[in-house]
């Protein structure tokens, strides 16, 4: 199983669009590693999660092909993560004999009514409504959605991913709720790879914030490995940053050595 990080950063992007702080200063002196685009990321090749403004140069930087994707599960309706003027471009004049006839896409109510919003969205495009912990079947995959601690007034999710692996996708979340971490013990569901949340580093947030930092993440951590989730075989990430919390890439791996955790970037691929 494999996947790859498209884009790392929160939503303002990695040096932010405005900014002149001494981070956004500093990411685009040094750009590489640093120059962080908005959330997404595919599984293998087939299963795209969130659909940034970004997605066209993903796909260009990535070497992706946009018509080899059958799933795409949003977590939110927040426009960082989710954009969808770019999919009227999937069928007619603007793509010629894709490979997968169909886009199924899959999120909570909020991203449904955004779609249903607007007119242009291609005819092969579907929406599939998704709730809490009722998992989904496909040819390929089971995908769980679980309840995020984001977007409090509507219906964000993120997502246990099992295919020949299990992958833990949380983003855009705080501190799992009680009913995510019983479900995992109930389901005695072991994680292979496990990428989380870490948009404010060290910037103190509470257990209540709907994103977290590294202190939540190790937190959370430390009851997956409780309820037997997680162990020292776990591929863990952090990912989805904030240029407010100076996500310059060799000090986050600096901050992060020893710990464990890999520390993702545009364009990173990891197999497991």
């Amino acid at each position: 199983m494999k996947i790859t990080f498209l884009g790392t950063a929160a939503a303002e992007g990695f040096p932010a669009l405005f900014c002149k702080c001494e981070y956004c200063n500093e990411a685009r002196r040094l750009r590489g590693k640093n120059v962080r685009t908005r959330s997404q990321s595919l599984i293998n090749d087939d299963l795209l999660i969130d659909f940034s403004a970004d997605t066209y140069h993903h796909f260009l930087e990535n070497e992706i092909f946009g018509d080899k994707v059958k799933y795409l599960f949003v977590t939110h309706a927040h426009s960082d993560h989710f954009y969808p003027n770019d999919l009227s471009f999937r069928d007619g004049c603007y793509a010629h004999y894709p490979e997968v006839e169909s886009l199924q896409v899959f999120s909570g109510k909020a991203v449904g009514e955004a779609l249903k919003d607007n007119p242009h969205v291609s005819k092969n495009v579907f929406f599939n409504e998704l709730e809490a912990f009722k998992p989904v079947k496909l040819k390929e995959y089971t995908v769980t959605p679980f309840p995020a601690r984001h977007m409090l007034e509507t219906d964000a999710l993120f997502y246990l991913i099992q295919g020949e692996k299990t992958l833990l996708y949380a983003h855009d979340t705080g501190y799992f709720y009680d009913e995510v971490f019983e479900y995992l013990e109930k389901n005695r569901i072991r994680i292979d790879f496990a990428t989380f949340d870490c948009t404010n580093v060290d910037l103190p947030i509470s257990d209540a914030g709907t994103h977290m930092g590294i202190p939540n993440i190790m937190r959370v951590c430390q009851r997956l490995e409780q309820i037997g989730a997680i162990d020292e075989k776990t591929v863990k990430v952090i990912n989805h940053f904030s240029h407010n919390a100076n996500p310059i890439h060799h000090k986050l791996e600096e901050r992060m050595a020893g710990t464990g955790f890999l520390v993702a970037y545009d364009g990173m691929t990891v197999e497991f």
